[in-house]
């Protein structure tokens, strides 16, 4: 079985994020759109019991977050989940893997972009007529194309600019949530719910896995990274640690402070409008276009890495891996790729991107999870661990499973687009695999 080296290449990619900056990236990656209807959606499932749901999520992300960053530590290429599940399992899998890392993460900052114009109409109305929508879809896309070709450096430096400022107004509705929960003397607003059923508990901790997802994006761009093996770790953990506290704190605020708070289609505003009127609401829509166009940033940062890792491995056309001989980035798949977030956001909702990126993300992070006890086995020459988990085995399966459940409870209502990438993932690994038999 043919494995690559786990020794970085030799190309002009400029190693440039640091620590705290791959921290920033984990947590823009994570914290996206659905922090600002999610909690509504979930309080209709689980009602006042969500805040546990929001604990027992992050402490089930953990699992796949853990495996993964034992994984990541083994690295220093650029891929993430595509590179693990090569060295692991082959060619094969490896670019299965990297379809359905391309399909997710292309339909979720789509869906983003998407969610930005239709906030936007908060304060435009006809923003998301056809012409309005395509002319800020090219604006919003191509902005960020142009400044991550221009240097990653530049990519990186506004992920952390847009990390900061989609927390100011997440901490703003905790705050002020908290104050007026303290006035309440700490009742809380919404009608208990008694004894939600097993099935909605389930489906509520699946909506909570979506919304701790995304982690793997900061993981791509490992061959731009100053110290990714000491690094990917505690960029992982810490920023877990971070939006497990977060989100917790917003599902608790929501739920004390709404009193209707299942039905609330924005309950972030909601939150803030009880506490300070109609501006604090209006504060609140522009937190959340920050955060969607932090979220793009995210993406177009770190997913073009994938193609580039393909073609540096011989997986996909050589010209993916064209480095941009002025600013040393991956430039034709930094177009590509944004190429084709600009265009399922013109195609598709934001519900109908988000079920693309759901089906794709519980498929690679059981590949992710299940490589690990096989990269312990192998130990592909300089790839030990510099993170060692314990119980790793273990951890392992358990991620796995926890995988398989959650896969049930997915509406596949867009199967025929999975198919269709597996399909594509198969021609692909045929046409290089005869390429190198021939050759």
């Amino acid at each position: 079985m043919e494995t690559p080296s786990a020794s970085p290449p030799r190309h002009d990619l400029i190693r440039a994020i640091g620590r705290w900056s791959l921290v920033a990236l984990v947590v823009n990656s994570i914290i996206g759109s659905g922090i600002f209807k999610l909690p509504s959606d979930v309080a209709a499932r689980i009602g006042n019991y969500s805040p546990y749901a929001v604990l027992a999520a992050g402490a089930g992300m953990s699992v796949i977050i853990a495996c993964f960053a034992e994984v990541a530590s083994r690295f220093q290429q650029a891929g993430g989940p595509y590179l693990y599940a090569r060295v692991a399992f082959g060619r094969f899998m490896g670019i299965q893997t990297a379809w359905m890392l391309w399909l997710g993460q292309v339909a979720a900052p789509a869906a983003a972009a998407h969610g930005f114009v239709s906030y936007l109409g908060e304060f435009f109305p006809h923003a998301e007529d056809r012409l309005p929508r395509a002319i800020i879809l090219t604006v919003l896309v191509g902005l960020l194309t142009i400044i991550n070709i221009r240097g990653v450096r530049a990519g990186a430096q506004v992920s952390n600019l847009f990390t900061a400022a989609k927390l100011v107004p997440l901490f703003a509705v905790i705050v002020l949530g908290l104050f007026v929960l303290q006035h309440q003397h700490w009742t809380i607003a919404s009608a208990p719910v008694t004894s939600p059923a097993t099935s909605q508990w389930l489906k509520a901790m699946l909506l909570l896995v979506f919304a701790y997802g995304g982690f793997e994006t900061a993981l791509a761009p490992m061959s731009e990274a100053k110290d990714p093996r000491r690094d990917a770790p505690f960029a992982l953990f810490t920023a877990l640690a971070a939006c497990t506290v977060i989100y917790a704190l917003i599902q608790w605020v929501v739920v004390g402070v709404l009193p209707n708070a299942p039905h609330s289609q924005r309950p972030l505003a909601d939150v803030a409008r009880i506490a300070v009127g109609p501006i604090g609401a209006a504060l609140v829509a522009v937190g959340a276009l920050i955060s969607f166009y932090g979220y793009l940033s995210a993406k177009i940062l770190a997913m073009p890495r994938v193609p580039f890792a393909l073609a540096e491995q011989g997986d996909f056309p050589k010209v993916f891996a064209t480095i941009h001989r002025r600013f040393h980035t991956p430039y034709v798949s930094i177009v590509v790729f944004a190429v084709m977030i600009w265009g399922l956001a013109l195609i598709g909702d934001f519900k109908w991107n988000v079920t693309l990126s759901a089906v794709a993300r519980l498929l690679y992070y059981g590949v992710g999870c299940a490589a690990l006890p096989i990269l312990r086995r192998k130990e592909p020459k300089g790839a030990s661990a510099m993170f060692h988990l314990p119980a790793g085995n273990f951890f392992a399966v358990l991620g796995v499973i926890l995988c398989v459940i959650l896969v049930t409870r997915v509406d596949f209502g867009q199967s025929l687009i999975l198919v269709a990438t597996i399909a594509l993932a198969f021609v692909n690994w045929a046409v290089v695999a005869r390429g190198n038999a021939a050759g």
